[in-house]
């Protein structure tokens, strides 16, 4: 984060091409991001197809309101040119019953064009509800490591803005670009069949509204793209930011992360500007050319009128041909602006979807319908992907209902160790076995579902102080949840609650202390009855009173259970049936609290310098 608040402001040049590869920062680390693949547009609209095809006979119903529209939308200039002709200069009778029929025509073309937006609209909220709820499925199926190498709030945005972009485009684009590209065609094919020498004339604009398109969205494409990975950046700072605001008003930090967020903002800012800015150049030039083309046909046709080649009534009608074959490329243009835009939002989408999910179980993996607690780490040995070994055979055993502390400095193993129990990863030599099943042979839900976790910063949803302890067993009454409580010494605090189990905490459990917010943590594992018990680090940062308190709930939790736990206060595990000491992934001392004193090593001077810092209360 510090790298982070210390880069410079980088602010983007609008045409020198390198906006797309702005130097955005990746999460947890301040590196330069890796430069963006390439937009595949037409994979990307192929899945989107997929999506669509899930609705078929909707989507069928809307093209046919798209045809009808379009038909009658071709119809109304053609009798106006007819009514001209027939009506005021031959002076035919039958005029009212025409005028009748017009007004059938625009009513008829207003109600299809309602239809097809009403059920285009539908259509696309269906399917990003689909995608919404995939995508997010998705996530909750990749491994742990996926989510420590990104920012959550950068995960956030592909979730929420990126797919309204994508819906934004379905409510709208969809339809446009299919009604402008039939209007198109049909206006071509009538013009031609009324004066092939007029439609040349009329498509002399044509060669500059392609290559002032071509220019347009060759510039925004890159914008648009640049605008959305900006703006995942900028939320996950946000998220950062606000989950940290402790450290950086502890800090005094608030002006640099202001600066940092002014220098992210100003990233969007002009990306935003230079996308909308180009691409709100399109209407300006096609209107220009739309003139010019008005202009060519007004002119030329009136000669041709005056020689008896042409009609007025054919002018009327190729005027308003010339302008509904502009005002189709006008809204292909725009439209491939916002189509741009969803395709954006839809591939990052798609990008994390393609993400292989967390390694699926053995085919001969297995349900244990009871867990003893019997765990041997066999020579176990494991290094995160592209590093040097984390752990280097590592080796231990215990029984059922045995306590194991695990003991060293920072960055020894000892969360590596029981991420692996969990199978958070797997080994990479060696085997951990559970009741002499190798844990790889176990499905992953079936053991979590036999462990429980109490850690050193406790976790708590949004939601009532019930909801949060009865996440350790769902289907839990409301008094085994009180007595849950009450063995973790929580049952006190929560009653002088004015609300009582019925309170409702705020995200991450804001509103109480975090003492009891680690009660609560314990009163949830004692409610889940779990054969395994992992403690991370459960009271550090506690006052002493309420450390007493979670100690005490601490040892009822752990009576008969196998259980594992991370200190680096030595005064809570000298009554464990094993100390593992480890430093840098391997195990050095191992044994009792007295029988590791004995040894005068490594545990030795650590209980010491405790001793001296007064962090320890010696009882052996």
């Amino acid at each position: 984060m510090l790298k982070r608040l210390k880069e410079p402001f980088q602010y983007a040049k609008p045409f020198d091409g390198k906006m797309a590869e702005s130097k955005d920062q990746m999460a947890g680390g301040g590196h330069a991001r890796s430069k963006p693949r390439a937009k595949n547009m037409s994979g990307t609209l192929k899945k989107m197809w997929n999506y669509l095809f899930e609705y078929k006979g909707k989507l069928a119903a809307v093209i046919i309101m798209v045809v009808l529209s379009s038909a009658l939308s071709l119809l109304g200039p053609y009798l106006a040119g007819t009514a001209i002709d027939h009506f005021l200069i031959n002076r035919d009778s039958g005029f009212a019953v025409f005028l009748i029929g017009m007004a059938i025509v625009y009513v008829f073309h207003s109600l299809t064009m309602w239809l097809q937006s009403i059920w285009m609209i539908a259509i696309s909220q269906k399917t990003v509800y689909r995608m919404r709820v995939q995508l997010f499925e998705h996530l909750h199926k990749l491994p742990i490591p996926y989510f420590s190498k990104r920012q959550h709030g950068e995960l956030m945005s592909r979730v929420t803005n990126d797919i309204e972009n994508v819906s934004a485009s379905l409510n709208s684009s969809v339809i446009q670009v299919f009604s402008s590209m039939l209007l198109l065609i049909g206006t071509v094919s009538v013009m031609l069949s009324l004066s092939p020498l007029l439609t040349l004339l009329t498509f002399l604009v044509v060669p500059l509204m392609v290559l002032g398109m071509k220019w347009i969205t060759k510039q925004t494409g890159r914008l648009f793209k640049a605008q959305q990975r900006n703006l995942g950046d900028l939320n996950g700072y946000i998220e950062e930011t606000l989950s940290g605001q402790r450290i950086v008003k502890a800090f005094s930090q608030e002006r640099t992360v202001i600066a940092a967020f002014k220098m992210r903002n100003e990233r969007i800012r002009v990306s935003g500007f230079w996308a909308q800015a180009i691409s709100g150049f399109i209407p300006k030039l096609m209107n220009a050319l739309n003139n010019l083309s008005f202009a060519i046909i007004a002119g030329i046709g009136a000669v041709f009128v005056l020689n008896d080649q042409i009609t007025v009534g054919t002018i009327i009608i190729f005027a308003e041909y010339s302008r509904q074959f502009t005002r189709p490329l006008n809204d292909l243009a725009n439209q491939w602006n916002t189509l741009l835009s969803a395709v954006a939002g839809a591939e990052r989408v798609f990008d994390v979807l393609v993400e292989e999910e967390e390694r699926a179980d053995e085919g001969a993996a297995k349900e244990l319908a009871e867990v003893k607690g019997s765990v041997i780490f066999d020579r176990v040995t494991f290094a995160y992907e592209g590093r040097a070994s984390t752990i280097s055979d590592v080796s231990f055993e215990l029984t059922p209902g045995e306590t194991i502390a695990l003991v060293g400095p920072t960055g020894a193993g000892k969360t590596t160790l029981i991420q692996l129990l969990c199978r958070f990863y797997d080994p990479s030599s060696g085997r951990i076995l559970i009741d002499g099943h190798d844990t790889r042979m176990i499905k992953r839900d079936n053991l979590r579902s036999h462990m429980a976790f109490v850690l050193q910063d406790p976790f708590l949803f949004e939601g009532t102080i019930h909801e949060n302890i009865r996440y350790g067993k769902l289907d839990a009454t409301d008094a085994e949840v009180e007595q849950a409580a009450k063995l973790a010494n929580a049952h006190s605090f929560i009653t002088r609650l004015k609300s009582g189990y019925s309170t409702v905490l705020k995200t991450d459990g804001s509103g109480i202390s975090q003492g009891q917010k680690q009660l609560l943590a314990i009163a949830r594992a004692i409610l889940a009855n779990p054969s395994i018990l992992v403690l991370d680090e459960a009271t550090s940062s506690i006052d002493t009173v309420t450390e007493i308190k979670i100690q005490e709930a601490m040892q009822r939790l752990m009576q008969g259970r196998t259980s594992f736990v991370i200190a680096h206060r030595l005064n809570t595990i000298q009554q464990a049936d094993q100390i593992v000491v480890l430093q840098d992934g391997a195990i050095i001392e191992k044994g009792s609290h007295s029988q590791l004193l004995a040894r005068q090593g490594f545990y030795s001077s650590l209980v010491n310098g405790q001793l001296k810092n007064g962090m320890l209360n010696e009882t052996s």
